[in-house]
């Protein structure tokens, strides 16, 4: 299936979820933050939430810096 990661086309497999794409872009899990179609998905909630065709996932990290 075709998703949209930050804004750039990737494709994952039927049934993957937040947690998979996460790992897709990064392998961090610390200091990120998903949204799915502007809905903020718990951290909690990445393994057990499933995407679907054209969804829209925005992975934010956080940054340290002076």
């Amino acid at each position: 299936m075709n998703v949209t990661i930050n804004g750039s086309p990737h494709e994952l497999p039927r049934g993957a979820t937040v947690a998979q794409a996460v790992q897709r872009l990064t392998g961090v899990t610390s200091g990120v933050a998903v949204a799915v179609n502007d809905e903020v998905v718990s951290r909690g909630a990445w393994d057990s939430t499933p995407l679907t065709e054209a969804d829209r996932v925005e992975v934010l990290t956080a940054v340290q810096g002076g």
